[in-house]
């Protein structure tokens, strides 16, 4: 059954509003109709099944009756935000869609010293609305409840600052005292991940400084280099396996 996805605002105690871009999807699309039964999530971890009622192709719009609500049970993956370097063209729509599909809470596209594309602030908010488009419709895809937040584009000095607000903070860099995935989880249970993956060419020496602190882990990938829009992927895919 297919699945729709709706701002938690337009949910009510037994009723659904739809609109804009979904409703159109809903009725000229898919071609459903009133009586037709549709899965809806709001993103935050809900899900509810329902009934089209009220629905108004002209005016782009429906309501959904609500017929059971629930909330998944979130698997055993700790909560992993990924601050990726972006990468050139549209490769970071690729590295959204693939690390919502991984399970990935939390998504920072990041600017770092060698990162090669430099948005306009204009650029940077067309890129971001397009990240958290891909995010909404990769959940719908995959079967999530929730949706990754897709955060502002940030510096590297930026979001470092932020990394005493997680639990475990993992850095993928080339060579350097590092260790391995496996290894650099010994001891970790659950709790909140910070994941950096670097652009081409890596992190500088001084950003490797300004992250090293206590709960941060330098992390090798393996043997081979990996190009930046894979390493993110790998790096999730690994936790999977870990926490399954």
């Amino acid at each position: 059954m297919s699945r729709f996805y709706v701002p938690r605002e337009n949910v009510g105690e037994r009723q659904i509003r739809i609109d804009g871009r979904e409703a159109h999807h809903i009725l000229d699309v898919m071609r459903m109709k009133e009586g037709d039964e549709v899965v809806v999530f709001d993103g935050t971890g809900n899900e509810y099944t329902g009934f089209i009622k009220d629905a108004d192709p002209k005016a782009g719009e429906l309501a959904v009756e609500v017929v059971k609500t629930r909330k998944p049970q979130a698997g055993s993956m700790p909560e992993v935000t990924v601050a990726q370097a972006i990468p050139k063209k549209s490769k970071m729509d690729h590295i959204v869609e693939k690390a919502t599909e991984l399970g990935a809470s939390a998504i920072i596209p990041l600017i770092t010293e060698r990162t090669i594309v430099r948005p306009d602030k204009e650029s940077c908010r067309k890129k971001v609305l397009r990240w958290r488009a891909i995010s909404v419709e990769a959940s719908k895809q995959c079967g999530r409840a929730d949706v990754p937040r897709v955060t502002g584009i940030k510096d590297f000095s930026e979001a470092v600052k932020e990394a005493n607000c997680y639990d475990l903070v993992l850095l993928a860099c080339l060579g350097g005292d590092t260790v391995s995935i496996k290894d650099s989880l010994a001891g970790f249970t659950t709790g909140k991940v910070l994941v950096f993956i670097g652009p081409e060419g890596d992190f500088t020496p001084e950003e490797r400084r300004a992250a090293d602190r206590d709960n941060c882990r330098f992390i090798s990938l393996g043997s081979r280099v990996l190009k930046s829009d894979t390493a993110a992927l790998f790096v999730l895919s690994v936790l999977n396996y870990e926490f399954s």
